[in-house]
């Protein structure tokens, strides 16, 4: 909750946190609001503007993430819900911002939402968690030098396939290339495969 930008109207409450640090919320509704859950806080009205908030599109622009991500981590739990203005817009805190970052570059880094929703829970509770990180790293480092294999073994597959069709074409007559190398091989193989399920 410290993450909450101030929303400009006479409905704003500046909520003072464990920290001394303010908190901005909006009455989003006619009931009366009770301090139950949070008993150190200190409660005072008033509107009191701090730069922190942000549009979601001053936001994409922050962190290089277009609007339609953003509102889709959002639905997704990656991000809490944003407060909105009067008016609609969403406003992000920089708590927010941090967290869109932290995002993309644990996508960057090959990271599924699944495992990015694990990586902020870890990240939030404050714990130890450099063995589960790197666990996930391991995995993901495996999975990729798996990826790199395939593809050098497609890139070699592919240049031997353009040999064939370059050869093919050098020796075949002008508009006489009624049989293709490569798609002969492709027939055969998928011939092979059949007797072989039979």
């Amino acid at each position: 909750m410290a993450n909450l930008p101030p929303i400009l109207s006479s409905n704003t409450l500046a909520v003072k946190s464990r920290t001394g640090e303010p908190i901005f919320l909006e009455k989003m509704c006619r009931t009366r609001l009770t301090l139950e859950l949070t008993p150190d806080c200190i409660l005072s009205l008033g509107a009191k503007k701090v730069s922190t908030a942000a549009r979601i599109g001053q936001v994409a622009q922050e962190t290089g993430l277009s609007i339609d991500p953003i509102r889709f981590y959002e639905k997704q739990g990656l991000l809490k819900r944003s407060p909105r203005t009067e008016g609609g817009f969403r406003l992000f805190g920089l708590g927010e911002i941090e967290t869109l970052k932290f995002v993309r570059k644990a996508q960057e880094l090959g990271f599924s939402l699944n495992e990015i929703r694990e990586l902020l829970i870890v990240r939030s509770d404050h714990v130890p968690a450099c063995s589960h990180v790197k666990e996930l790293l391991d995995q993901k480092l495996t999975a990729v030098v798996k990826k790199i294999a395939e593809l050098q073994s497609l890139e070699r597959s592919l240049r031997r396939a353009l040999q064939k069709c370059k050869r093919e074409l050098k020796t075949s007559a002008a508009g006489h290339e009624e049989c293709c190398p490569v798609i002969d091989e492709i027939n055969r193989a998928a011939r092979s495969n059949s007797q072989h399920e039979n």
